[in-house]
């Protein structure tokens, strides 16, 4: 069985993307102590969802480099997809291993906005690839409202003392 090109680069980097993402998810005794609201899915439910979603998301690649007519076309899924990996990337440090909830909710609007432009930016190419990643955007827009939630349920961060009521 040969596969394309195209499928076996979406395949390694939606692979690499999810280990390392993983790797650098430190789900510790830190984030259990937080406060969390009582929709919190189970921690289980985050790697099933994060498989899904970017094999969805790979998918949607590979349909617009197949239907890419020019080289211009694909280096705009090439740069497109990058931009969104890195701010992909970003929030799991920022959140689990630097125990900074409030950052990782400031690099949300990045990771956010590069969703909606992979949309718009495979939408011409390929018509089913905004459905692909209408999922991608809707769970970040779902972790984003969460991850609100607990920098409210949970402030200070970044080893603060809670500032004393006024007098």
């Amino acid at each position: 069985m040969n596969l394309p090109v195209p499928v076996l680069v979406a395949v390694v980097v939606t692979c690499l993307v999810l280990g390392v993402g993983g790797a650098l998810t430190n789900v510790g005794m830190w984030y259990r102590r937080l406060k969390k609201p009582k929709w919190n899915p189970p921690n289980w439910v985050f790697g099933p969802a994060w498989t899904l979603i970017l094999g969805l998301a790979a998918w949607a690649g590979v349909l617009a480099w197949d239907h890419a007519a020019a080289d211009a076309d694909r280096w705009r899924i090439v740069l497109l997809f990058a931009a969104n990996i890195v701010f992909h990337m970003l929030w799991s440090p920022l959140f689990f291993n630097f125990r900074r909830p409030d950052w990782a909710l400031m690099e949300v609007p990045f990771l956010w906005l590069s969703i909606v432009a992979l949309i718009v930016g495979l939408a011409p190419l390929a018509p089913l690839a905004p459905w692909m990643l209408a999922p991608y955007l809707a769970w970040v827009s779902f972790a984003a409202f969460l991850n609100l939630t607990i920098v409210r349920m949970n402030p200070p961060f970044g080893g603060g003392k809670r500032p004393a009521p006024a007098a």
